[in-house]
């Protein structure tokens, strides 16, 4: 099974519709799959909603897609960077889910290990356990969180053979590897793509069984808050 592709437009090919859910990698803007996103923006898919940490910036990660009106719904922990974000969330042009960061990125991985919920006492007490099943263990209450099961994982790697096997380097591993194990189809884009059998099996942060496609590109590397003194 061939799994490297010229380009995000042909990876996604025959994956993306309207009102689809996408989970997507990065934490910040470490580990955006930045051309993937682009090549969503250019399809003209609208109407979906994103499992994700962030939004990104206004140009740059999902932010590109607010800004073409193509995002319904964001599943989301941390929005502070994205002032369309904001924007749309105030003015009810966007649906907004919050979830705890542990547990968005432990629905990911329960989703992904076909785990349909799992009980955590995160947010009980607050507006996050408004409406999910309340039950106690032991004397203490816990909320029931449902796993995500995406139509689509966008991710990003530092460095894929072949056949999928995926290493990722320092922050971008936080949401990356859940992202891309709860995805019907995983499409990854990665830095480099080295020759089948060069990795280090103990050096594999998430095995090729989860990935579907994959691609070589380019990427920018951002910094989301530049702080400089004088020399």
């Amino acid at each position: 099974m061939n799994k490297v592709y010229g380009s995000a437009s042909e990876a996604l090919e025959g994956v993306l519709h309207d009102g689809m859910l996408i989970a997507a990698g990065g934490f910040g803007l470490c580990g955006i799959p930045e051309l993937l996103l682009s090549a969503i923006r250019d399809a003209g898919t609208k109407d979906m909603t994103f499992a994700s940490n962030n939004a990104g910036v206004d140009d740059f990660g999902i932010g590109i897609l607010l800004q073409t009106r193509q995002v319904k719904k964001m599943i989301s922990s941390y929005v502070g960077e994205n002032a369309e974000f904001m924007r749309q969330y105030l003015s009810g042009e966007l649906e907004l889910e919050f979830n705890p960061q542990g547990t968005l990125a432990e629905r990911m991985r329960a989703g992904g290990c076909g785990i349909p919920g799992f009980y955590t006492k995160t947010g009980v007490g607050t507006v996050i356990a408004d409406g999910k099943e309340h039950k106690d263990f032991d004397g203490e209450t816990y909320i029931l969180e449902r796993g995500i099961v995406a139509d689509l994982s966008i991710v990003k790697a530092w460095k894929a053979d072949a056949t999928g096997n995926l290493v990722f380097r320092k922050t971008a591993r936080n949401f990356n590897p859940p992202a891309a194990m709860c995805g019907k189809v995983c499409v990854v884009e990665v830095e480099e793509i080295v020759p089948t059998g060069s990795l280090d099996p103990d050096s594999i942060h998430l095995p090729g069984i989860y990935v579907h496609r994959l691609i070589q590109g380019a990427h920018e590397k951002r910094i989301e808050q530049r702080t400089t003194r004088a020399a």
